[in-house]
Order: structure tokens, then sequence, then C-alpha cells
């Protein structure tokens, strides 16, 4: 039986309240070390992490099954099978006698694989007594400088640090045994952020010429949040109906908070049998409902932030440009309509108006879909890399309050980040931004220098390419008096 990663339902005391979490499977049943380790660290991490550490585990655990026989001890056993996600397992001819069949893992994929085994074969070595497999090893000159560089740059960002103990930890001057490959330098991803001059079309006409009216307008004001706002296409999705209201300063614009899902303070002054007031009891009392960060499947948010605005819990809208706060309250307004006619079980603003999933909470899946057909009617398709997608808004937001020469402090502020770091893959310049740059650039030279003689590389192009490229381009298709392509 191959090992299988699911789902479990995981009973550990006589409360009512269940752990639903990753597990692994074999033919031996659940791999309780995997269980025990998520179940300790369950109140501190999340549940993404929790499945990058059973995916992870699931290829070690499938690597020693394979390879039962062959290493009598788990360091070297670890340090192959860290070789192994980078290059593969199967030959150059085509054969894996091991059976896994691996491919070449990028090393990016592999480095995060490993990371994620990192606590868990700590966790291992600590309450299993079992051999270390990927143990701290004392650090070359050169691992020790990045460890400290990394502890100070942790210490740096850290908004309590001032209370903590400053001196250099011991581990510092410490590696693992095994360690990822240092992957290549990325640049910032260039043209990500939505184009601004396709913005209208898209609004109007794509998003607009949804079928269902009311389908319209409730993906109109979740892409308003995004581009007119910034955030991320998860936080509309946990927006209450009570979380908008009249700015009192202009009865033309709305404001607009979201709650953190668990800890954000409950609408209407509500408290609950026990005193609490935050979201998830609120939920759970009200609806006999987690918050959407914590299920599993299509209904599932995530929860990104955290920067909050209010000691409430929430993150404030700040628009940019004010218009798109007059345009959200107007179909606001509208949106509220269709409300009132549909049956809900929940507090979510957007609801699906599918027959079978009528008055639901609004998927993420179900978002990108209709953000896809909505791409679709105006001719065009989803492409990341051209930032034609829900998280190209927040970059084109981030690009306009960098445009308008916004400070940085009130960048930081606007986006939700912890750190100004965070905000450069916002607010980098792309590819387009330097090549105009630089034709700018050049004009100003050309300006002072009469002629361009003083940044022209060759007098006339056009000669020097009549002759001297008969070896290289004997048909002549590209170079010469009679160039054919040129022509064309």
């Amino acid at each position: 039986m191959p090992v299988v990663d699911t789902h479990a339902k995981v009973v550990i005391d006589n409360s009512g309240f269940r752990s639903e979490i990753p597990v692994l499977l074999t033919e031996q049943g659940v791999v309780l070390p995997v269980l025990d380790y998520l179940l300790s660290k369950q109140n501190n991490r999340s549940y993404d992490w929790q499945c990058r550490v059973v995916r992870a585990a699931k290829l070690l655990v499938s690597y020693m099954e394979a390879n039962e026989q062959a290493f009598s001890d788990p360091k070297t056993l670890f340090q192959t099978f860290a070789s192994r996600l980078y290059s593969g397992t199967v030959g150059d001819d085509g054969l894996d006698p091991s059976g896994l069949y691996w491919i070449p893992a990028s090393t990016v994929t592999a480095n995060r694989h490993l990371s994620a085994l990192e606590g868990l074969t700590d966790y291992l070595a600590d309450h299993q007594n079992v051999d270390h497999m990927n143990p701290l090893v004392t650090a070359s000159s050169h691992d020790h400088r990045l460890n400290y560089a990394a502890w100070h740059r942790r210490n740096q960002n850290d908004f309590l640090g001032h209370i903590k103990d400053k001196t250099v930890s011991e581990t510092v001057g410490k590696a693992r045994n095994v360690r990822g490959r240092r992957a290549l330098s990325r640049a910032d991803d260039d043209a990500i952020a939505f184009p601004e001059k396709l913005f209208q079309r898209f609004y109007l006409q794509g998003l607009g010429g949804a079928q269902d009216r009311r389908c319209a307008v409730r993906d109109q004001l979740i892409s308003i949040m995004m581009h007119g706002a910034g955030l991320r296409e998860s936080e509309p999705l946990h927006l209450w109906v009570q979380d908008v209201s009249i700015d009192p300063h202009d009865k033309s614009k709305a404001i607009v908070r979201v709650y953190h899902p668990e800890e954000g303070k409950a609408p209407d002054k509500w408290k609950g049998r026990a005193g609490k007031t935050n979201r998830s009891a609120y939920l759970r009392e009200m609806y006999a409902l987690p918050p959407r960060n914590r299920l599993r499947g299509t209904q599932r948010v995530g929860w990104k932030a955290v920067s909050l605005d209010h000691r409430d819990g929430y993150i404030q809208l700040h628009w940019f440009t004010p218009a798109f706060a007059q345009l959200f309250l107007k179909l606001w307004n509208e949106h509220l309509l269709y409300l009132t006619c549909i049956e809900r079980h929940h507090p979510y603003a957007f609801v699906s108006y599918e027959k079978r999933n009528l008055g639901k909470p609004y998927t993420l899946n179900a978002f990108n879909e209709n953000y896809a057909a909505a791409m679709a009617r105006i001719g065009l398709s989803t492409a990341k890399v051209e930032g034609r997608s829900p998280h190209g808004h927040r970059h084109a937001y981030g690009r306009r309050l960098t445009r308008a020469g916004i400070d940085p402090i009130m960048r930081k502020k606007a986006l939700h980040h912890s750190s100004l770091e965070s905000q450069a893959v916002y607010t980098a310049p792309g590819i387009a931004d330097v090549t105009q740059a630089l034709s700018q650039a050049t004009e100003r030279l050309e300006e002072l220098s009469p002629g361009g003689s003083a940044i022209q590389p060759f007098s006339n192009w056009d000669d020097l390419m009549k002759t001297g490229f008969e070896d290289i381009d004997q048909r002549g298709l590209l170079s010469g008096p009679h160039a054919k392509l040129r022509k064309r």
C-alpha cells in the first residue's frame, strides 16, 4: 500500500471539539509521530504549514519504504533522500528500480520540503528516542555569517525585540548537516501589476457582463476592494455585512473594515455566554460555525495580514483614489437589496447565487472561475506574468501609491504590511518602467548633445548592415542592400 495523505478528525479529550488536520496513512495505519508533531504545533502554526509538513513527510516515508535495506545510518539516509529530491530517482536509461519515479524538483520546491522536515526530525529525536536524521553541526565560517545575519534581521524587525535578550544564541554557530541548495536570485516579477488602462473595460464589460446582475455586482465589489484598496483576493471573503458603514464626514463614501476571522471583535457589542467578544466565539454560538481560516476544502479562506489597524482586530480599507469609496457605496446599496432576498445561515457579505449553493459563503475557487470568465468576455485570458490575475490588483494599488509619491511609511500602512521591506515587491519598477525611464534619459542626452553623436554607437546603421555579413547571412535574408525579411 502506498503512503497516502488525507485528513482526519482527531479526538484528544472529552470536550466536543475535534481537531481536523492532515495525516499520513500506511498499511500499519496513521503515522503517529507525524500526527503528534502536528498536534504539538497546532496552536501556533497555520493549516498550510501543516499540509507542507505532511507532504514532505510523505516523500520521506515513501523513500524509506522503497530503500528499506539500503541504509543503516539515518543521517546517510536523509542525505541521500535530499539528493534525490534534486536529482530525481529515474536513471539515464529511464528505469527506476525503487519504483518511486520521482522527477527532479526545482531548487525552491526541494528546499521547501527540507525546511518543513527540520522541525519534524528535531521532534522525533527529542520525543521518540531515535537518532537525529539531520542534526545541527558546527557551522562553517560562511554559514556562521549567514546565521548571524538572519539573527540580526529577526531582532531588528521584531516589534518586542527591545525587551528580549540580545546576546547571540549558540545556535548561530550551528548549521544543518543537510541543507538545501542555494536557489537562484529571483528578481521581482515584472508586469505583475494589473494594467491600469485595462481596469475600466474589465470592470464594465468583463465583470459587468455577467448574465446575473447579482453576480456582476458582487464580483465588482470584490474587484474594487482589491484594485482600489489593495486587498488580497482572500480578504474580501471575510467581510461581514456589518463591516460596511457610511463615512460620517462624507455621506457618499463607504468605510470598510475587514476583521480578523478569529480575533476580530464581534459586531453590535455582542458578548457570549462566557463573556467572549471575538468573532470566533460569535460564529460558534450564533451559527455553530468555525472561522473560515480554520476550515478545509473549498470553504477555507486564508488570512495573511498580521498588521492590523485597530485593537478591535480589523484592517481598514484606504481607498486610492477616493472615487473608489463612492463607487463601492453605490454598488453596496444595490448588493444589500439582493442579499435581503437570500436565506443565509452565516454573517458573510458575499454569497453564491448558484442554485445548488444558493446563499452559501462565496468561495475563492468560484471567484477565480468568475474572474477568468470576466476576462474572457473582453477577449483576454488570465495571465499572472502580465498582471491579469486577482493579485495583480494589489500590485497595481502599490505602484499607484508609488507613482503618486506617497511616503513609504504611508504605503506600508495602506498595504497593511508589518515592515517597510514587505512592500518592495509591490512597488518595484517593471521592465516597461525601466524602458520608459531609459527612453526619457536618451531624449535628455540628445537635447544636451545636438545631433546625438555622443550617444549613437554608429553613424549610419543601415550602411553598416549592407556589408560584412556574407559569411553569416549568405542568403541575404536579414542583411545587405536587398534583405528579404527586413523589407517585410
